[in-house]
């Protein structure tokens, strides 16, 4: 497999982190930050610990973090940490929240793992290599209408209501069903077949690059609502790609 050792390093990283998470999770409160996005202890600990191995690891990449973890790249790689992703789940005892580690070379997102420990779930692909939950190879699903797929948006309170309130539900009523777990469970369930589009209206390049190449290496597309596939452009679309037409409905 591509990216063997680091994929193992990150999985090891993720866990220990998803562990210590755990650990302190019953009562535990939280600041609010300048964007009024929620952290905690628990956030700030399990992310210095994962910088912490991935830098004695691979000392000459580089780091971004959610929580301002920052290191210069000499090799042209750098590691994306988000040592809590979900963190308002973390906070109200929701199980639909883990670490999230991606290395990105060049430019590229080439690996990624993430770890739901209340669930006791993996998931991770390697560029080339494939993605996989639990060692079982992830496929996105075979259908081709809305009519017969299930709809995941999240952050229903982002989307820009000048651009979308006046189709958007009679674009969703298409769907066989409209769910919406969370950023990543949502990703997550497009790259195992249980779901066939998931819209992101807002979030950074920590909620993105996980969930951008494991939908990819599942055999889905990632894009955003300019039609770029970019990690950094503030929102995204995972999709099946037998329904790439229908996007158009949403974005109008």
């Amino acid at each position: 497999m591509p990216f063997e050792r680091e994929l193992e390093v990150a999985a090891a990283a993720a866990d220990r982190a998803g562990h210590h998470a755990l650990s302190l999770q019953q009562g535990i409160t939280a600041e609010t930050k300048a964007d009024q996005s929620p952290v905690t202890r628990a956030d700030k600990e399990c992310e210095r610990l994962i910088a912490t191995a991935l830098l004695h690891a691979f000392p000459d990449d580089g780091l971004l973090g959610e929580e301002g973890a920052s290191a210069p790249s000499r090799s042209g790689r750098r590691w994306i940490i988000d040592p809590i992703d979900g963190t308002r789940d973390f906070l109200r005892g929701n199980p639909l929240w883990g670490p999230m580690i991606a290395l990105e070379d060049r430019g590229e997102v080439v690996a990624g793992y993430v770890r739901f420990p209340a669930l006791s779930a993996s998931y991770w692909a390697t560029r080339g290599g494939g993605a996989f939950r639990d060692h079982q190879p992830l496929h996105v699903s075979s259908k081709t209408t809305a009519a017969e797929s299930v709809l995941c948006i999240n952050q229903f309170n982002k989307l820009d209501p000048a651009r979308f309130s006046g189709h958007i539900l009679a674009w969703m009523s298409r769907f066989w069903a409209v769910r919406g777990l969370g950023g990543t469970p949502d990703a997550m369930m497009v790259a195992s077949g249980q779901a066939e589009i998931w819209i992101e209206p807002a979030a950074s390049p920590w909620d993105f690059a996980v969930p951008k190449i494991i939908v990819e290496e599942a055999g889905g597309i990632f894009r955003n609502f300019d039609g770029g596939s970019s990690i950094y452009a503030g929102n995204g679309i995972a999709l099946v790609p037998a329904l790439a037409s229908e996007i158009g409905g949403f974005l109008g």
